[in-house]
């Protein structure tokens, strides 16, 4: 994590953790760095307005003037139960340290007896998950950088039968299954769509060639499994009756099926 993202990090921290607030021994331990580090990020903070209190009472610590930022949202018990069950099903690398510190926001702004009571409504539900290999931390934020940036990628990858290869390749989709996770790209040395199994990756790096230019990126189909579109669920005006928000796509629709990385 570069400087800039670790201040906006420990500003949403501060967010997150309300009137309890957090010492610099513990936001050091949450980030990985020296206390030292942590405090030199807080005074900057501090500097350019943040409005940072720091606890008098025992302990000490930092907080973030709740008066001088957005009041938080409020969620229900089902509701935080809900997404606590969402939030559980998957702990894969790029998302793990933002699904912590979004229910962290969600806990911050719920009252306590609300909280009390969707603890205890979590507590009903078990989830049956098998444990996949993940990919390295530091190559997967890489791909997801290419992928979020459209950049071309120069990856290192060893396939099923343990032969490694150098590809170029144009980053599609990250496609996150229970078998595990995977690239979906236009692979330049098959002249094809490839899907990579990202813990197979064991090298990446951003390229300065252009990808070509494609109308439409073709969905992953996998046999045997549903495409779900996390998107979706950031558009609730199109999850109305009578309308259509892609998730039961036919392989028509979808594009053609892609085959592995090999």
């Amino acid at each position: 994590m570069n400087r800039i993202d670790r201040l906006y990090a420990l500003v949403e921290e501060l967010r997150a953790a309300g009137r309890r607030g957090r010492t610099a021994r513990q936001l050091a331990a949450r980030f990985e760095v020296s206390v030292r580090t942590v405090e030199r990020d807080l005074s900057a903070l501090g500097q350019a307005g943040v409005p940072l209190a720091t606890k008098q009472r025992r302990g000490g610590g930092y907080t973030l003037d709740r008066s001088m930022s957005l009041p938080p949202l409020n969620f229900t018990p089902r509701e935080a139960a809900a997404v606590a069950v969402a939030l559980s099903r998957t702990e894969h690398v790029l998302f793990k340290n933002d699904a912590r510190s979004a229910l962290q926001k969600i806990v911050a702004a719920m009252p306590e007896s609300a909280l009390a009571e969707a603890r205890d409504t979590a507590d009903k539900v078990r989830l049956l998950v098998q444990k996949v290999p993940d990919p390295d931390a530091e190559v997967a934020e890489i791909i997801w950088q290419a992928v979020r940036d459209n950049q071309v990628l120069l990856i290192h990858y060893i396939d099923v039968g343990g032969v490694q290869t150098e590809r170029e390749v144009e980053p599609q989709h990250v496609v996150v299954g229970p078998n595990g996770s995977y690239l979906t790209a236009w692979c330049h040395l098959r002249g094809d769509d490839r899907v990579f199994r990202m813990d197979r990756i064991t090298a990446a790096e951003r390229t300065p060639r252009l990808p070509r230019l494609r109308p439409v990126v073709p969905e992953p189909i996998v046999d045997g499994h549903e495409i779900r579109l996390p998107a979706s669920v950031l558009r609730p005006e199109d999850s109305l009756p009578n309308s259509d928000i892609g998730l039961s796509r036919t392989t028509a629709t979808v594009g053609a099926a892609r085959r592995s990385g090999g």
